[in-house]
């Protein structure tokens, strides 16, 4: 009885050392194949988009357009308006989105208006960017009678908020029960264990919300025709048109002047290059995430 004992784990041992049969090896490869092989169909178009960008812009670039307006063949003046837009975007959306998110997380058992929240928030991800401009149009821009970058920062923060409540939330969820109850068993508030023991502790996945957010708004166009329009030159202040990159290349990639077909290339890599700033930020956050 005891050695067919012995003898069971002996050839389970073997059976999971010998190699693989033949028709599994061969099925292995070639779903590896076909798996790798979808994957480069897939880069061909967005390879391709960023090869003629690229072909295109990169002679065209020159360092004095960073600090000239569109009107004398520059894109400084979009640069500083969507950083602008997208500052206040964020200073709407982030604080917003960051409590709202700890309320989902952490008071959701003792709150019966949480499911409205939480589904409200999931509805907005989905909401069309041109709903969201019209919404905006409507609220700010009707109301101040003129466009404005304050109304384009209240269009990226309704944009931005959706992502930032639910990348919080969830942030929130992950971690351990464990640590909020020994800080409650070492005499911590409820206030004490959220905002200095569980919202410490998922500050690395709430800043990956947040650039995730940051870099969806910056490369949004249709919210911003309706509510900060264009302007040429630079703004005269936050209650007046102003410009910004997806814009600039909205309003003047069908000009005939050579030059602005120009320019359009060369702001498509600057935008690009500033949404793959913030992305390439976003996955260092995570990774030091991981890391911890």
């Amino acid at each position: 009885m005891s050695a067919s004992i012995k003898s069971e784990p002996d050839e389970l041992a073997t059976e999971l050392c010998s190699p693989l049969p033949t028709e599994r090896v061969i099925f292995t490869y070639a779903m590896n194949a076909i798996a790798f092989g979808l994957t480069g169909l897939a880069l061909i178009p967005l390879l391709s988009i960023l090869w003629e960008i690229l072909v295109r812009g990169i002679s065209g670039l020159k360092s004095d357009m960073f600090v000239k307006a569109v009107i004398d063949n520059g894109f400084g003046n979009a640069i500083l308006g969507t950083i602008i837009m997208v500052l206040i975007g964020g200073i709407l959306s982030i604080p917003t989105g960051i409590m709202t998110g700890i309320f989902l997380a952490e008071f959701s058992q003792t709150n019966p208006i949480t499911g409205l929240v939480r589904f409200i928030s999931s509805i907005l991800t989905g909401v069309p960017s041109i709903v969201v401009g019209v919404f905006a149009y409507g609220v700010i821009v009707l109301v101040t009678k003129g466009f404005s970058a304050i109304a384009g920062g209240f269009a990226l923060a309704v944009i931005m908020l959706p992502v930032i409540i639910l990348t919080t939330e969830e942030s929130l969820k992950l971690i351990p029960i464990s640590q909020r109850l020994a800080s409650a068993a070492l005499g911590g508030t409820r206030f004490q264990t959220i905002f200095r023991i569980v919202v410490t502790a998922a500050i690395p996945g709430i800043t990956t919300g947040i650039l995730l957010a940051v870099a969806r708004a910056a490369g949004e166009t249709a919210p911003l025709i309706f509510t900060a329009l264009f302007s040429l030159d630079w703004s005269e202040g936050f209650l007046s048109p102003t410009a910004s990159l997806p814009v600039l290349i909205f309003n003047l990639y069908n000009d005939p002047d050579p030059e602005k077909s120009q320019l359009v290339w060369t702001t498509s890599i600057v935008l690009l290059g500033l949404i793959l700033c913030v992305s390439i930020l976003s996955r260092l956050v995570i990774r030091q995430r991981r890391i911890n």
